[in-house]
């Protein structure tokens, strides 16, 4: 019993020391698993790492199956703590088609040419030679919850005591374009690859004077910071490389600008002022792919209509699988108000409408905002419940995380965002903390000003996260 106890303080020291870490330094200091005291995990069996340091595994004496559904930052996570904290008899299966998992975060550099694709991939070698997890490489297609087992693309079928589902998001057709459109012609390239890649095209082939319209959807989407900071950065390339007359406008569906207000206003009004146009409250958006003609209707009611040279819509999204016909509407996982997202128990990520199933990063509602950082740490606080339910214990009743955003505003300049999430049994939801506890009226906290200092603390946050997740 002392052992056990052991371990799962262990496991909460991991998930609020990242808190503290990232409040006092800004460097998230993510679920560390190397302490010097922590005796219980080094006597148990070990793997070896890629650096060659043994990763000790915890002595549980569990023997069940746990299968994760997809390899991006939160699943990646939570295959990596389940075996870590679960030990060796837990076998963990993630399940993932892809052979490598591209960043969304850092992926906007693509745009201007700082950084390549190639740069931004990441495997899932280590998880499995350094944490014995098995990688299946195929696609969920179907979940059957009364004989808790899956199906697979490839026909198999798994068994699982607890499943845990990372599927990230799908984009729906919106402003009149399509799927194809968004492959071809207009990309979104809100999820990393190929797309950001032909952006990256379209923008390179821009000449000053040309104009380059992009679109946010009403929230939540996934990285509320994200769309500002991509355009800022595209304001910043357009304006040195190809000219001063270039323009950027940005067509926000909500009412305001949804994180770091103040920095992206100084950004918009100060820093790209006479590149940046940002109009908030916009409906209407209709998007001419082949001509690139957007029209939209301003929040005075105003119908505009703009030519422009590139054409960056983000549509509104929702949890993948969560159309009609998708995996998760069968399952009865789509259970949040609209359809569109798996409501979750945050002291667990299970399902609040189907047992034994879990559901981590951008598909879960939760309270908290949708970003790789934040699936990093659901996937912690669920890894850690999955352990103590299988021990037939209850989940931590008082789980915290952070989260954590760097934004760049040129090219060596950046802001940041970051706060501490706590439980709140009233609301049953995550809410933002302050003052040691949950505060009415707390909101994240956002850079004092915008620094190259930050700029360059940012490279330091982003390896320390996907090496947390990957390594």
């Amino acid at each position: 019993m002392a052992t056990q106890k052991n371990e799962n303080l262990n496991r909460r020291s991991a998930l609020v020391l990242s808190a503290t870490a990232l409040m006092g330094a800004l460097y998230p200091l993510v679920g560390r698993t190397d302490d010097g005291d922590d005796d219980d995990r080094r006597s148990s069996s070990s793997r070896s790492g890629s650096s060659g340091q043994q990763i000790a595994l915890a002595t549980t004496g569990i023997r069940a199956n746990v299968v994760v559904v997809g390899g991006g930052m939160a699943g990646a996570a939570a295959a990596k703590y389940l075996r870590l904290w679960g030990g060796a008899g837990l076998n963990v299966t993630l399940v993932e088609p892809d052979d490598a998992y591209t960043s969304n975060i850092m992926s906007n550099f693509v745009l201007t040419g700082a950084r390549g694709v190639s740069t931004l991939r990441y495997n899932w070698d280590q998880l499995a030679t350094a944490y014995g997890v098995v990688r299946k490489k195929a696609r969920l297609q179907s979940i059957s919850v009364a004989n808790r087992q899956i199906t697979l693309s490839d026909g198999s079928v798994l068994p699982y005591d607890r499943l845990v589902v990372a599927p990230g998001v799908d984009f729906d057709n919106a402003y009149g374009l399509t799927a194809q459109d968004y492959d071809t012609r207009t990309p979104h390239a809100w999820r990393a690859g190929l797309q950001t890649t032909l952006l990256q095209q379209q923008l390179a082939a821009a000449v000053n004077g040309d104009t380059y319209v992009m679109t946010i959807p009403a929230a939540p989407y996934r990285c509320p910071p994200g769309p500002y900071e991509r355009a800022c950065v595209v304001a910043d390339y357009l304006k040195t490389r190809k000219g001063p007359n270039c323009r950027v406008l940005i067509l926000d569906e909500n009412p305001k600008i949804q994180a770091e207000a103040v920095n992206f206003g100084r950004a918009f009004g100060v820093i790209h002022a006479g590149v940046v146009n940002y109009q908030s409250g916009v409906t209407g958006i209709a998007i001419d792919p082949v001509s690139k003609v957007v029209t939209y209707t301003d929040k005075s009611g105003v119908s505009q209509t703009v030519q422009a040279r590139v054409v960056n819509p983000i549509p509104p999204h929702r949890a993948s699988g969560s159309g009609a016909g998708g995996w998760m509407s069968a399952a009865g996982l789509n259970n949040s108000a609209d359809g569109r997202w798996a409501k979750v128990n945050p002291l667990s990520y299970e399902s609040t409408a189907v047992a034994g199933v879990h559901v981590i990063g951008d598909a879960a509602q939760c309270g908290l905002p949708k970003a790789g950082h934040v699936g990093n740490q659901e996937a912690k606080i669920c890894a850690d419940a999955i352990v103590r339910l299988l021990l037939g214990q209850s989940p931590d009743g008082a789980p915290v995380a952070n989260s954590a955003c760097y934004s760049p505003i040129t090219a060596t300049t950046a802001s940041w965002l970051t706060a501490v999430y706590q439980y709140d049994p009233a609301t049953q939801s995550m809410k933002v903390a302050a003052n040691g506890g949950l505060t009415a009226g707390a909101a994240p906290t956002e850079a004092a000003s915008i620094t190259s200092g930050n700029f360059k603390q940012m490279g330091t946050w982003f390896n320390t996260l996907m090496g947390d997740t990957y390594a």
